[in-house]
Parts: C-alpha cells; sequence; structure tokens
C-alpha cells in the first residue's frame, strides 16, 4: 500500500504535557543531554584552544583540519555513548528537533532537552574560559560566501546528521547497525567539520 510507505510524520507528531519537565524519566534524560553536550563541547573546543596554543594562532593546515575533527570525532562519540541509554544521547538540538517532527518525542520533552543540551555548551565554555585562564573559545566560521549560500551548506550537512541518526539509531527496521549508532554520527560530524574549514580555507 502507498500510504505504508509515505506516512505524513507530522501525523506522529506528540505535544505531551508540561508534567513532563518533572517527571524523573525525563529530568534524568535531560541531565544526561547536559552532560553529554557538556563533554562534546568541552573535548571539541578544548582542542582547538589547545591548538591555538601550540601554533601560537597560526592559520589553519591540513595537519590542523585533521586534528580538529578527529578530536570532535571522539568527543561527540563519548557524549553519544554515555547518553544513548538514558535520553537518546541527541547531543545537538536539530537531532531533537528532527526526533520530535517524527513523532518519537514530545514537544515539552524536546524543550526540555533542548535547554538542557544549550545549558550544557554554555557551561563547557565557562569551564573552558575558567580552566584556561580565559583564552578565546575558537569557533568554525565560513567566510567569503554569501549568508544564503553559508545558509543552504548548514542545511545540507544538517539533513545529513540528522538522516544518519535517524537511518542508525531510530529507524525500526535498523538491525544489529544499531549497535554501532554512534560511529555513523561521527563520521557525519566530521566531514561537516572538514567541508566548514575546507570552505574557510579556500575562499
Amino acid at each position: 500500500m502507498p500510504g505504508e510507505y509515505f506516512n505524513v510524520p507530522l501525523r506522529r507528531v506528540a505535544i505531551g504535557t508540561h508534567d513532563e519537565f518533572r517527571q524523573p524519566g525525563a529530568v534524568k534524560a535531560a541531565v544526561a543531554e547536559f552532560i553529554s553536550t557538556l563533554v562534546f563541547v568541552f573535548a571539541g573546543s578544548g582542542s582547538g584552544i589547545a591548538y591555538n596554543k601550540l601554533t601560537g594562532n597560526a592559520p589553519n593546515t591540513p595537519a590542523g583540519l585533521i586534528s580538529a575533527a578527529v578530536a570532535h570525532a571522539f568527543g561527540l562519540f563519548v557524549a553519544v555513548a554515555i547518553g544513548a541509554n538514558i535520553s537518546g544521547g541527541h547531543v545537538n538540538p536539530a537531532v531533537t528537533f528532527g526526533l520530535f517532527v517524527g513523532g518519537n518525542i514530545t514537544l515539552f520533552r524536546g524543550i526540555l532537552y533542548i535547554i538542557a543540551q544549550l545549558l550544557g555548551s554554555i557551561v563547557a565554555c565557562l569551564l573552558l574560559s575558567f580552566t584556561t585562564g580565559g583564552w578565546a573559545i575558537p569557533a568554525f566560521t565560513v567566510t567569503g560566501v554569501s549568508v544564503w549560500s553559508a545558509f543552504v551548506f548548514e542545511i545540507v550537512m544538517t539533513f545529513g546528521l540528522v538522516y544518519t541518526v535517524y537511518a542508525t539509531a531510530v529507524d525500526p527496521k535498523k538491525g544489529e547497525i544499531g549497535v554501532i549508532a554512534p560511529l555513523p554520527s561521527v563520521s557525519s560530524w566530521e566531514q561537516t567539520s572538514w567541508r566548514a574549514v575546507y570552505s574557510r580555507e579556500h575562499r
């Protein structure tokens, strides 16, 4: 039947209730998202700080690009692994939003997750600033392109990440591949990191 293969995701969207903010399971999952995002941002941005310190804030090089991608990959792998059995290991608000649209979590739980993720990233940056004595927190930027080009670039790469999560961790037909779900997510994120810096270096 056509309907079997073309289900409209929005039909499965669930709003939930504000009582979820007080449910122990939801709070526990939000704490897991907070810790996972904190670990990821601390490891990823911390590697950028270390690289800038070692090179004296020198321009990016192929070696620096690979180092940044690998550091983010390991950080994301750990972040997803520690939260996978509690909250699903979203780590990224885009993943949370995608799972909400697909009817896998409620709106209220999604909001709780996103708040936890944002707080986790903020706390990670504060900890980095404190532990490094106020060194600048690096961030990926894409320069030399128009706003719309950067916007489309972000959409495509974010879609790739969310689609990978769906295919390896959410799809009920994923089979045994779900066991290694963090690895494809890590690979997708590495490609995003590489292309972002490549765009900046080849403007």
